[in-house]
């Protein structure tokens, strides 16, 4: 008979660069641990011209933008046009538009969720936009522009798992991206779960297709954007924390003042608030997610008149 044949139990092998962990880091902050900064206060915009606001990046020629290549709906690939395309490519688009004339004048360079804060302090980039939570922990490190969108966390399972809520999560395997803010909010809340952290969200799409992990779990946008990609997963539970999306710019330093910069990208926000093309972003992007709920309304920091 067929006795020698050994049994093999086929595993796929875990997506690259992929970590398990079944304890919280010492490190991981518990949520909203830290909330004293004023998480959204950024800079009023002027009335100033671009030329005056962000005279490098006029003379260059070009809006440097770091994103990600690989969220369905904010910033991807279209596969017909080869084109990036999305929410956050759009946004891109409108800020350089406003400092140029026209939006063409803007380079795109992809970046993990791990690597987007290095990016800013190095100068590899102006500006990222990753669909990035604005957290005080973050602000020691970059600066904000007004919220340009308010995520809520939330979690992705197959359709008639079982997981209805977070409390379903105990003793499971959940999916986050690395870098990410997801994770902490399930250590704070669960005593035995296992975390598969990935380079990015397309590997958590890959994982709980390969029945690695039960759930993913991390801003209902991005959720939007996986859950689109396969009929078999569906939004569970409720919204978690708020995560409200800024666009990140390095801190300003004496010989790298970003103050002009932050000012210029809150005039586009403020712009495509006003004029529509926000809400048509919405429509375009993230109507599966409901009707619009509105562009989250900016705070500004008191000034002295000048």
């Amino acid at each position: 008979g067929d006795a020698g044949i050994p049994e093999v139990s086929a595993v796929m092998p875990l997506p690259a660069g992929a970590t398990v962990t079944t304890e919280a880091p010492r490190a991981a902050p518990a949520p909203d641990s830290n909330e004293q900064c004023n998480l959204l206060e950024s800079l009023q915009p002027d009335d100033a011209e671009p030329e005056e606001r962000i005279p490098r990046i006029k003379a260059r020629g070009r809006l440097i933008v770091g994103l990600d290549q690989g969220s369905n709906l904010f910033s991807f690939r279209d596969p017909r046009t080869g084109r990036l395309t999305g929410f956050d490519v759009d946004l891109a688009r409108e800020i350089t538009r406003d400092i140029f004339g026209n939006d063409a004048q803007v380079e795109f360079r992809s970046l993990t969720s791990a690597n987007r804060i290095e990016a800013l302090q190095t100068h590899q980039v102006d500006v990222v936009i990753r669909s990035m939570s604005i957290t005080c922990e973050r602000r020691e490190l970059v600066t904000f522009s007004s919220p340009y969108y308010q995520a809520f966390q939330r979690v992705a399972a197959v359709r008639g798992s079982g997981i209805e809520e977070i409390a379903d999560l105990e003793g499971k395997r959940v999916c986050v991206a690395e870098g990410t803010t997801s994770a902490s909010r399930m250590w704070a809340e669960l005593d035995r779960i296992t975390v598969l952290s990935v380079n990015t969200w397309a590997d958590c799409l890959v994982a709980i297709q390969q029945n690695q992990v039960d759930a993913i779990t991390t801003d209902d946008a991005i959720l939007a954007g996986i859950t689109a990609q396969d009929p078999y997963l569906e939004l569970v539970g409720p919204q978690l924390t708020s995560e409200p999306y800024g666009v990140g710019i390095a801190l300003s330093t004496p010989d790298n003042n970003t103050d002009g910069l932050v000012r210029q990208v809150n005039s586009t926000l403020e712009r495509i608030r006003a004029d529509g093309t926000w809400n048509r972003m919405y429509s375009t992007w993230l109507s599966g997610l409901g009707p619009s709920p509105g562009m989250p309304a900016p705070v500004y920091r008191p000034e002295e008149p000048r």
